[in-house]
C-alpha cells in the first residue's frame, strides 16, 4: 500500500498525493528555504517562509504567490475518518456502557441539568469503579437505567438533549 498525503491549500483546495509522486518532483534546493521547481517544462521559485513542523502547516511563495499549505498523513486521514480529530466538536447525546458492568449509582434523573464533566453515574466492571461524566452542557432528556443493574457493553444508559 502506497503511502498517502492530503494537502490543503488556502483552506479551499485539496489534493491528494502519494510518496512515490512527491519523490518524482523535479526540485533543487538553492539555499536555506529556498527551491526551484521544474513541472512540465515551466520554472517555479519557492520559498518556505513559515513553517510549523509539528502541525504540518507552512506558508510558501511561489513566484510571487503566497500560499497557506496543510499536510495532512495517513495516520491524520485515518484519524480524521475515524471522527477523532482533535478541535472538532461533536455533538454527544447518548450515553453507552464502555463495558459490561454492574450499575452501583445513578447520581442524574430525568430533566436534570448537566455541566461538562459532571459525574452521571458509577458502573463497576472488573472489580473497579468508573465514573461516567457528561460529555458536554445539556439536559438529560432520559435515564434508561437504574442502581444495581447489570449493563451490556454498548448499552444505552443516559440520553440527553
Amino acid at each position: 500500500m502506497e503511502k498517502k498525503y492530503k494537502v490543503k491549500v488556502n483552506d479551499s483546495y485539496e489534493f491528494e498525493f502519494t510518496k512515490d509522486q512527491i519523490a518524482s518532483l523535479d526540485t533543487q534546493q538553492i539555499k536555506d528555504k529556498h527551491y526551484h521547481l521544474l513541472k512540465e517544462n515551466r520554472s517555479f521559485k519557492a520559498e518556505v517562509f513559515t513553517e510549523n513542523f509539528l502541525q504540518r502547516q507552512y506558508d510558501i511563495k511561489i513566484n510571487s504567490n503566497t500560499y497557506k499549505v496543510a499536510i495532512s498523513n495517513e495516520l491524520d486521514l485515518l484519524i480524521e475518518e475515524m471522527g477523532l480529530s482533535l478541535g472538532t466538536a461533536q455533538m454527544i447525546n447518548d450515553i453507552k456502557a464502555p463495558m459490561p458492568g454492574l450499575i452501583l449509582e445513578v447520581n442524574v434523573e430525568e430533566g436534570a441539568e448537566v455541566r461538562e464533566g459532571d459525574y452521571l453515574l458509577v458502573l463497576e466492571a472488573m472489580k473497579m469503579e468508573n465514573t461516567l461524566t457528561a460529555p458536554r452542557d445539556g439536559v438529560v432528556k432520559s435515564v434508561l437505567i437504574k442502581k444495581g443493574e447489570t449493563v451490556e457493553k454498548n448499552q444505552l444508559l443516559i440520553e440527553m438533549e
